[in-house]
């Protein structure tokens, strides 16, 4: 990495070292990469001083305001068991008492799940970032689990209470079906000098 160029004034959403690397094969863009713990910017050999630090600063904001977009702030266990109490109330009458409630970065082929028995319940971190309705109806199952076991007609009864269930499930069927196709784009943060 000794073509690389370290920007001290300048750091990662983390704290990444920021490095610029100049090439003689570009022309017009720009990009952004992770590499081993550090940023590396890819600029025109050609641009001026000035130019390099714009874009390099440009560039890291650009994938901050990326990875924001896609990393929402997580909700904390605790925000999660208050969750679960506001679910309970108003569509269930409260009758739902989960002992506990976390994230489980476990569950990659289903959405929540819980232990009656215990009265645990683990939400996929798969759920973190997606709209409010969509956890809050994987929260109302899981709370209708806790009363009812399998999915006959009085689970699906009190599952009705939840307004945005047929929603909910719509926004998560569509997920699953996306995870299943091939990414339209990287990782990579692209953009020619002059767009945007």
């Amino acid at each position: 990495m000794n073509d690389l160029v370290h920007h001290e004034k300048l750091a990662g959403p983390a704290g990444e070292r920021v490095l610029v690397r100049r090439s003689a094969r570009r022309r017009r863009t720009v990009s952004i990469t992770r590499r081993e713990g550090d940023l590396v910017i890819a600029i025109p050999a050609a641009f001026s001083a000035r130019q390099e630090r714009e874009w390099a600063k440009k560039m890291v904001d650009q994938l901050v305001a990326k990875e924001s977009r896609r990393r929402p702030a997580r909700r904390s266990d605790a925000q999660l068991m208050a969750m679960a109490r506001e679910v309970s109330e108003a569509h269930l009458g409260g009758r739902a008492h989960p002992t506990s409630v976390t994230w489980s970065t476990r569950q990659n082929a289903r959405w929540g799940s819980c232990t009656p028995a215990d009265g645990t319940i683990r939400l996929s971190h798969q759920l973190q970032g997606m709209p409010d309705y969509v956890v809050r109806s994987v929260m109302m199952h899981e709370l209708v689990h806790l009363l009812v076991p399998g999915h006959g007609p009085e689970f699906k009864a009190l599952m009705a209470a939840y307004p945005q269930a047929e929603k909910a499930q719509g926004f998560l069927d569509g997920v699953s079906w996306a995870k299943d196709m091939p990414p339209l784009g990287g990782d990579d943060v692209e953009e020619a000098p002059g767009e945007g």
